[in-house]
């Protein structure tokens, strides 16, 4: 890995950095308490993807033919990278752009990326992911919704659950069983399904920090045209598994970034909390524990850097992106979990309390990044892929 950036890049990263300053002067994290409710915030949301993709900045690695710009990898991290250091919102379509577009693109057919992947780029279309049931998340390939084939379409049944955004979606890439006979990986099928279908029914579900951003979704009846097959029918495995390599794609970049924002934001509490009569940041255990979440962060870099390097050189993502994402998922807990504590009694307030500090957000933060460890594979399973795939071990 060359740490030091070629012209063009540096000249991409001038030209971003640039655009960034003129359009957005603030810090998301603070900015977005000030929405009135979800609903209102996922609408700006998809204005400002709309705004980065007219201005040449969203796709930045998909074929110029459906609407991306070319660009290099290494480019599509400087955006990530500098959108993290600029503090500005993320883009809401992650499913889209992450997963559903570039499994299009490695997978779909002509017809698929013709008319989904420009719509997905400018926030037209917003994907969500219809993989995990309620028996069936880590081990992904034991799922059992149905999609039977029947005159052109085939007809799905079952339910999804953990659905991120699920109630703004237009589309949803879904993972259905169209061979029960069969070994359970080989008769999976990969499927675009219209989210506005009839029998397509939408819960949200409240989490612990007190936002719907999560769904549960049932399927019944829903009638999905066969061109809307990815890929071949029982051969689903093979696309999801595309899918979730491009999950660790770029976008983790920006996750030592994120993570560097809130351990900062503990270093200026722990100076300005007083504790026996001294700031906290003079316990010689509190600067130990800053100290730690320093050099985690810093390591967590080193990490995505190496990960960045394989995805230059053409090859596929490896086991790195399972220790990097296990590493940061923790890390957030534990930079979190010192900042309450730095807080003491107050750390009981919420939101709206005039005692709370900074209105409760590190609360709010708290409670949200329970699910880190769960989503897009639970730290048990990734422990499980790092004993088997970089230490050798026998399987469980």
């Amino acid at each position: 890995m060359h740490f030091k950036l070629g012209q063009d890049d540096e000249a991409f990263r001038d030209g971003l950095r640039a655009w960034l300053a003129r359009h957005w002067q603030e810090d998301w994290a603070k900015r977005r308490r000030r929405f009135r409710s979800q609903d209102e915030m996922f609408t700006f949301l998809r204005e400002w993807q709309r705004r980065l993709f007219d201005a040449g900045y969203v796709g930045l690695s998909w074929p110029r033919a459906y609407g991306g710009a070319g660009a290099t990898i290494m480019q599509q991290a400087i955006f990530y990278e500098e959108m993290a250091r600029a503090r500005a919102p993320e883009l809401p379509n992650v499913i889209g752009l992450d997963m559903a577009g570039p499994a299009l693109i490695t997978h779909g057919t002509e017809a698929q990326k013709q008319k989904h992947l420009r719509r997905i780029l400018s926030g037209e279309q917003i994907f969500c992911q219809g993989f995990s049931e309620p028996n069936a998340g880590s081990d992904l390939a034991a799922l059992q919704m149905r999609a039977v084939r029947e005159d052109g379409h085939f007809v799905v049944d079952g339910q999804k659950v953990w659905t991120t955004y699920a109630q703004y979606a237009d589309w949803c890439i879904l993972l259905a069983r169209t061979d029960p006979a069969v070994p359970k990986h080989k008769g999976l099928t990969f499927f675009l399904v219209d989210m506005h279908a009839p029998g397509v029914t939408v819960r949200p579900l409240r989490q612990i920090s007190g936002e719907p951003e999560f769904n549960e979704m049932f399927f019944d009846h829903v009638r999905v045209p066969a061109e809307n097959v990815v890929g071949r029918v029982n051969g689903g495995w093979e696309v999801a598994i595309t899918t979730l390599m491009f999950e660790r794609g770029p976008r983790t970049i920006s996750r030592q970034l994120h993570l560097r924002h809130a351990i900062d934001a503990a270093l200026e509490l722990a100076r300005n909390t007083p504790r026996g009569g001294a700031p906290a940041s003079a316990d010689p255990v509190i600067r130990q524990r800053l100290a730690q979440l320093v050099i985690d962060t810093e390591a967590l870099r080193y990490a995505n850097l190496r990960a960045l390097t394989r995805m230059l050189r053409g090859e596929p993502p490896g086991a790195e992106g399972s220790a990097a994402k296990l590493f940061w998922s923790e890390a957030v807990q534990r930079v979190l979990e010192l900042m309450l504590e730095l807080e003491g009694p107050y750390a009981l307030l919420t939101q709206g309390s005039p005692r709370a500090v900074e209105d409760g957000y590190w609360q709010q933060r708290f409670l949200r990044s329970r699910g880190d460890t769960i989503a897009a594979g639970t730290s048990e399973i990734n422990r499980n892929i790092l004993a088997e795939r970089v230490l050798g071990l026998p399987k469980d």
